[in-house]
């Protein structure tokens, strides 16, 4: 006899499966908490998606949902099978918290196992870990890093991991400047049925955001900051993709 798990997982949304692999999704949901426990950090994230009753596992993100706020989904459909939380998954995906109460929705693990903690493919080194020093020659080059939909406070690991590898090569390099661009995706768009449009403020914030953080790293090095509106998507690597993501971003530019 087949168990609980198994049954679920032979009855989750086949059109979920049949989804072209990379297609992009992008919904506004209520984060669900599956607790699975096969070990550290192992339960899950999941969403729903309303226009199409799809729930989708979206523990890959970087920055992680509150289980109480509504969450902007953004990622892509993934090839990974859905035995871990019980959904298809999203892989890259981003989860930015919006200021919407929800009904907080914790389920039990129900057979599924989660996944074992593993650290991320962006994960800075401890600073006792000396850092290979990029070789010369040096010339203008433009590092970006990332943000939640309608905020300027960095991701954990996500930022730390692009900071550190900027800092690296800057300390290097020596410019003379640092001119830090903070875009703004200000074009209001409707996603499930909800207009959402960020603040023309939160350009300023993202490049002050770096500003500061960059000139604690940088002692002594000259900073102008700068904001732009109606942000454009990217194909920089670093936002995997997702044109949401590329939008809200800061770039920080070295000038010689």
């Amino acid at each position: 006899m087949k168990s609980a798990a198994t049954l679920l997982a032979l009855l989750a949304p086949l059109s979920a499966h049949a989804a072209e692999t990379g297609a992009l999704v992008r919904f506004v949901s209520c984060p669900v908490y599956r607790d699975a426990d096969s070990g550290k950090k192992s339960g899950c994230w999941l969403a729903d998606d309303p226009a199409t009753g799809l729930r989708w596992d979206v523990s890959h993100s970087p920055y992680k949902p509150d289980v109480g706020m509504g969450v902007l989904v953004e990622g892509r459909v993934s090839a990974e099978a859905p035995t871990a939380c019980g959904a298809p998954v999203l892989e890259p995906v981003r989860t930015s918290r919006l200021d919407t109460p929800c009904v907080r929705h914790v389920l039990p693990a129900e057979g599924y196992p989660g996944r074992k903690f593993k650290l991320p493919p962006r994960n800075i080194q401890p600073l006792s870990v000396a850092r290979p020093v990029p070789p010369g020659p040096y010339s203008e080059r433009t590092f970006v890093t990332y943000f939640e939909f309608d905020r300027d406070f960095l991701v954990y690991q996500y930022d730390d991991f692009i900071i550190d590898n900027a800092v690296t090569w800057l300390r290097a390099a020596k410019p003379k400047k640092l001119i830090i661009t903070g875009y703004a995706a200000t074009q209001p768009e409707t996603v499930t049925g909800r207009k959402l449009a960020e603040r023309p403020q939160v350009a300023q914030q993202r490049a002050d955001a770096m500003a500061e953080t960059l000139s604690r790293l940088l002692p002594g090095l000259p900073i102008e900051t700068r904001a732009k509106l109606a942000a454009q998507p990217t194909d920089h690597p670093d936002a995997d993709g997702i044109p949401g993501q590329s939008q809200r971003r800061a770039e920080i530019r070295a000038v010689f």
